[in-house]
């Protein structure tokens, strides 16, 4: 029954990625930018939940908190600097801006912090629970939870917010929102600021769930929630938390049938698969874009 643990496990490993997703799909879907350096805003969320809960000496909670605002403080300062200068820029333009941005943030970090990993404080007591023929621990069953609060939040302030309001009108015309009297550059930067308070809060959640952090550790698992967005339908809320979740699922699948060293080929591979049988996404609707 290994394989059925695998899947509970991949349950969890999804949350992770399903709150990175959410990030690139509310920034694809407003601006039509994808923002790879999310990634290493949720790095840069475990470093500092890393350094509010050993230095500091805050409760996992609090250090929770103040990481998503801090996090969600550092989106706002890259869309101001490195993305707000750019929005009429071809979106080449963008993009190879983006990597840079994730490179400078990895490098800074590798400079300061050196490339070594750096065990994350252990708040919690670790406690298995079995269920049968599965067995979760408390810190997983803490990660699906804040994963499911966080999605659900997000979703009530997109959709009952006066600013979620917003952010729907500017993503679907930004010139006719500005027209009506919506404040554009804030919007955007409410969404940065969103998005990126959700990925911190995945850094501090992977690092109590792996005990492991490191300046790199953002690269993967960014591009693979870039998966998960496009799989579950780019710019579209609900599609990014299906996607991540499917993900995860597949990753520890492939762990549990013996293709764990090819297990992110298989992510890809049926990425691939579903952008051929439906390129929109899972959740996704084709719609003919003007040229």
């Amino acid at each position: 029954m290994e394989w059925l643990q695998q899947l509970v496990n991949g349950l969890f490993l999804g949350g992770i990625y399903a709150l990175l997703a959410l990030g690139y799909t509310m920034v694809y879907g407003i601006i039509k930018l994808i923002n790879f350096a999310h990634g290493d805003v949720y790095m840069m969320g475990a470093f500092l939940g890393y350094f509010f809960i050993k230095h500091l000496h805050m409760n996992l909670w609090v250090a929770l908190i103040a990481t998503m605002a801090t996090t969600a403080l550092l989106g706002v300062i890259i869309e101001i600097l490195a993305y707000r200068p750019l929005r009429k820029s071809t979106r080449i333009a963008a993009l190879i801006t983006a990597i840079g941005v994730s490179f400078l943030l990895e490098n800074t970090m590798t400079y300061f912090f050196g490339s070594s990993p750096r065990s994350f404080p252990q708040v919690m007591h670790i406690q298995k629970y079995d269920l049968g023929p599965i067995s979760v621990s408390n810190i997983q069953l803490l990660i699906l939870a804040v994963s499911i609060i966080l999605m659900v939040l997000l979703q009530l302030i997109v959709k009952k917010t006066k600013m979620g309001k917003a952010m729907r009108a500017v993503s679907v015309d930004s010139d006719a929102a500005q027209l009506m009297g919506i404040n554009v550059n804030r919007t955007i930067s409410y969404t940065f600021a969103l998005g990126s308070a959700w990925a911190g809060a995945a850094g501090v959640l992977i690092g109590l769930y792996y005990n492991s952090i490191d300046p790199l550790m953002g690269m993967t698992p960014g591009i693979k929630a870039f998966v998960a967005a496009v799989l579950g339908g780019i710019g579209i809320i609900p599609g990014a938390a299906l996607g991540g979740f499917v993900i995860g699922m597949l990753e520890t699948i492939s762990t549990a049938i013996g293709l764990s060293d090819y297990r992110d080929a298989v992510v890809y591979a049926v990425l691939i698969i579903i952008l051929l049988v439906r390129p929109a996404g899972i959740l996704g609707k084709n719609v003919k874009e003007k040229v």
